[in-house]
C-alpha cells in the first residue's frame, strides 16, 4: 500500500482521545436533521490528496456534520464551500465544490489536512487534543516532503499546531517563532510557509476573509503569480 494512503488508513481508526471519540460518534447517531437520511463517518477524518503535493493547506479540525459526515476534509460545510471554490478559481480543484467522497472531486497538486482529525465539541479542542494528534501531522509532512514545496495555514490555532509539526519533521523552524498573520509569508529551508485567516463563516461572512485573499495566498503558495 502507498504510504500516505497507509497512514491515512491509520489515522481513520485513531481513538486516542476519549473526549473526541465521544463527541464525534454521538453527532453521528443523532446527526442533522437535513442529513436524517445519510449515514455519518463519525470516526477520525485523514487528509485529502495526491501524495506528491507541492502545495499543503493545514486547517483546524473537520466539522461535526461536514468531514464528520462525509468522512473527507472540508467537505459538505460552507466552509469547505469557500476552500474548494477558490481552489477551483485558481486551477488546483477538478471542481468548485465537495460535497460527498465519490463526487469526483481531484485536487491538482495540493493536499488538504488539518492538525486535529475528529471534529471537537464547539468546533474548539483542547491543546492536549492538538498535541495528542501532531504525530499524525508530523508523518505526513515527512511523506510530502520530497514534493513539498509550500503550506498555508488557515488560522491561528493551525499556525501554532503546524510549527512544532514542521520542526520534528526536520525543518529548520526559526526562534522566536514566527507570529500568525493573514499574508504572512515565512521562508524556511526548502518551502514557504503562508498564513491565511480561516474560511469559517465568522470571517468569510464578515468579510474578514473575502474570496479574493483567500485566492491571492493560494496563488502565491502555488506559485501562480
Amino acid at each position: 500500500m502507498d504510504p500516505l494512503a497507509e497512514l491515512d488508513r491509520r489515522i481513520a481508526d485513531c481513538r486516542a482521545c476519549p473526549r473526541l471519540v465521544d463527541w464525534r460518534e454521538e453527532v453521528a447517531r443523532t446527526k442533522r436533521a437535513a442529513f436524517a437520511d445519510q449515514t455519518y463517518w463519525g470516526r477520525a477524518v485523514p487528509g485529502f490528496g495526491p501524495p506528491d503535493a507541492r502545495l499543503l493547506i493545514v486547517g483546524l479540525a473537520p466539522a461535526a456534520h461536514g468531514g464528520n459526515r462525509t468522512g473527507r476534509m472540508f467537505t459538505g460545510d460552507r466552509s469547505g464551500d469557500v476552500l474548494y471554490q477558490a481552489l477551483y478559481d485558481v486551477g488546483l480543484a477538478s471542481r468548485p465544490t465537495a460535497e460527498s467522497v465519490d463526487d469526483g472531486l481531484e485536487l491538482h497538486g495540493v493536499r488538504v489536512t488539518s492538525p486535529v482529525h475528529c471534529a471537537p465539541p464547539a468546533n474548539k479542542p483542547t491543546p492536549g487534543e492538538r498535541d495528542t494528534c501532531r504525530p499524525w501531522l508530523v508523518q505526513e509532512l515527512r511523506l510530502l516532503r520530497p514534493t513539498l514545496r509550500s503550506v498555508v495555514v488557515l488560522g491561528g490555532f493551525g499556525w501554532q499546531a503546524t510549527l512544532p509539526a514542521l520542526a520534528e519533521s526536520g525543518w529548520d523552524v526559526p526562534r522566536p517563532r514566527p507570529v500568525f498573520g493573514h499574508g504572512v509569508r515565512v521562508p524556511l529551508d526548502g518551502i514557504d510557509l503562508f498564513g491565511c485567516f480561516h474560511v469559517s463563516q465568522r470571517n468569510t461572512f464578515t468579510g474578514r476573509l473575502t474570496p479574493e485573499m483567500l485566492r491571492e495566498v493560494l496563488r502565491s503558495a502555488a506559485g501562480l503569480r
